[in-house]
């Protein structure tokens, strides 16, 4: 592939997972960039409202092309998830936070603050978790092709100087138990709304396929052994239905599913998920991609985590070894316009080179990948 053969921006560029709502004033510029669609995240309480707000006013200013130029995604990131106070384990706490204040920053946080009230007296009153997902569910009914996003996971013990709200990051950090708490919910919700997810994940592919596998469990695929398939060929070549039916267990019988209010059923866990500027290795991915696994997972890339020092080279033999329709691109900037542009150019050949993929072919199939994985 010549390293300067156009760009075919015209095939469709789409950025899997961006933050621009962080610098609003680029939001402005994002009807002028050369990428079709960003997938922008929430991550925290007042993003909620900011991605929003984008959505609505890039789609009315957009109304005669038929792709959005924004795709929103609402969630609760793992940083933040110590503002969430978990009212399925405290029922009684939400009626009145406030009051449960002390006791709850003490209780998810380690080292616990207990001794430190002046750092609690900073920290924001909880946000009731069942607030989060109603609010979360109306925002996606908002939204058909709205995802759920930015969750996950964040088991990283080093101290990160500065952060992205521009304050100084405390010692403390927030517990794996209550992170999952607040993870299982959002991931429960995006069953119910059928919505796909976009998941944060350092250090922690374990624990997110944990979690994953716990809201799986009875609604596993069947996985047919290569003798009962051939087993299940008609005379044209035709597979049986059994061998990718959804609704059965491995064993045959039919699986469970969850029901809302209204009696309609839905699966307790998403039908897609992206493992959003993935840093893990090769061996996870065999977990996450299993053939009895119910939801469909996808791998997204960034130059700026994944093509940079020491990861570059663990990075290409994870896109090497992926099924090439499970790969998304990404930039995970923080501000739109020319320089997102430059980052999904970037990725997008890198990705290509890397499977020596020629230019146009390798641009349509990660544009492809990224309309199956929002669209379904």
């Amino acid at each position: 592939m010549p390293e300067n053969e156009p760009f075919p921006w015209d095939i469709g560029v789409y950025d899997a997972h961006c933050h621009p709502t962080d610098t609003l004033a680029s939001v402005a510029d994002i009807p002028q960039m050369k990428a079709k669609t960003l997938t922008i995240m929430a991550t925290r309480g007042e993003d909620q409202d900011l991605v929003q707000q984008t959505a609505v006013s890039l789609s009315a200013k957009t109304s005669q092309s038929t792709t959005d130029r924004v795709v929103p995604c609402f969630g609760w990131h793992p940083w933040f998830s110590h503002q969430i106070l978990d009212d399925t384990a405290q029922p009684t706490a939400a009626r009145n936070p406030t009051e449960h204040k002390s006791a709850h920053y003490t209780a998810v946080l380690t080292p616990s603050p207990a001794d430190n009230q002046q750092f609690i007296d900073l920290l924001p009153v909880p946000k009731p978790l069942s607030e989060l997902i109603s609010e979360t569910r109306t925002r996606l009914q908002k939204f058909p092709n709205a995802l759920v996003g930015e969750i996950g996971l964040d088991r990283d013990d080093q101290l990160t100087p500065g952060s992205r709200e521009g304050r100084r990051l405390s010692n403390y950090r927030v517990k794996p138990e209550h992170q999952r708490a607040v993870l299982k919910a959002q991931l429960q919700l995006a069953g119910e709304m059928n919505r796909a997810v976009s998941l944060h994940s350092v250090q922690a592919h374990g624990g997110i396929f944990e979690v994953l596998k716990e809201l799986w469990a009875g609604h596993e695929r069947v996985v047919l052994s290569r003798r009962k398939r051939d087993k299940q060929r008609d005379a044209e070549g035709a597979v049986s239905e059994d061998e990718d039916d959804d609704d059965r267990t491995p064993d045959g019988s039919q699986s469970t599913k969850s029901s809302d209010l209204s009696g309609k059923s839905y699966r307790p866990f998403p039908p897609r998920v992206c493992m959003h500027s993935y840093t893990g290795s090769v061996e996870p991915i065999r977990q996450f991609l299993h053939r009895s696994n119910p939801s469909d997972v996808y791998f997204s890339f960034s130059t700026l985590i994944n093509f940079s020092g020491s990861a570059e080279k663990k990075v290409g033999e994870v896109i090497k070894a992926l099924p090439e329709d499970r790969i998304l691109i990404e930039s995970d900037l923080h501000v739109a316009g020319a320089q997102m542009d430059e980052l999904l150019e970037d990725v997008a050949r890198q990705i290509c080179q890397l499977r020596g993929l020629e230019l146009r072919h390798g641009v349509q199939v990660l544009a492809d990948n990224w309309r199956r994985f929002v669209l379904g």
